[in-house]
């Protein structure tokens, strides 16, 4: 299956990541180059990191220079997440490009990239909330609480994971079709975004 796949590679990129546990590390991408898993693997690798560059950001004691730079890192990484889940997509559109729609398909409210991109995102949650219920330096009630948040996690993940085969199958057999759009972020383009070509 599709996601079964997909929730390994991911795993193994944040267990991958955090055997040296640094924003800073070069991606080794253990998969074919151009294959959708290498994809996915470094799809989830730029996640993780983010993910850690988000935790950095919030330490009360950051330098502000320091954060801001941070910041602006995360603005980048923002752009690359939404940059892969569309090669995701366009991955997807020419593997599909061959199947006809039926008359009455329908249209998804999310593309099959934009689902898988909150799959890559649930198991960094599962991860990260796995590591508060082992810890050893806080108490039953954390550990309890940590492990009633992971069980609804790990059923979020059967639950996704079976929406996305439900899609896949649906545009397999013509039953839905996809249609991707850009998304066109305004904020980073200094053409579109007033304060940066206002300073000009």
């Amino acid at each position: 299956m599709f996601t079964e796949n997909a929730n390994l590679i991911f795993i193994r990129s944040i267990e991958d990541y955090h055997k040296c546990d640094n924003v800073d590390e070069t991606l080794k991408n253990p998969y074919e180059a151009g294959s959708l898993d290498a994809l996915l693997y470094e799809k989830n690798w730029v996640d993780t990191v983010q993910w850690h560059l988000e935790d950095i950001i919030r330490d009360p004691a950051i330098d502000p220079v320091k954060a801001l730079e941070i910041k602006r890192r995360i603005d980048r990484s923002n752009q690359v997440r939404t940059d892969m889940v569309e090669y995701i997509d366009s991955y997807l559109l020419d593997k599909y490009k061959d199947i006809k729609p039926a008359a009455d398909a329908r249209l998804n409210t999310e593309t099959p990239a934009w689902a898988i991109d909150r799959l890559s995102i649930l198991a960094l949650k599962i991860y990260h909330m796995h590591c508060e219920v082992v810890r050893t330096d806080v108490d039953e009630e954390h550990r309890t609480s940590c492990q009633k948040k992971l069980d609804v996690l790990l059923q979020q993940r059967i639950d996704l994971s079976a929406a996305i085969e439900e899609l896949i199958e649906d545009i397999e057999a013509g039953r839905k079709y996809m249609k991707t759009y850009k998304q066109m972020k305004m904020y980073n383009d200094p053409k579109l975004n007033p304060v940066l070509y206002g300073n000009k």
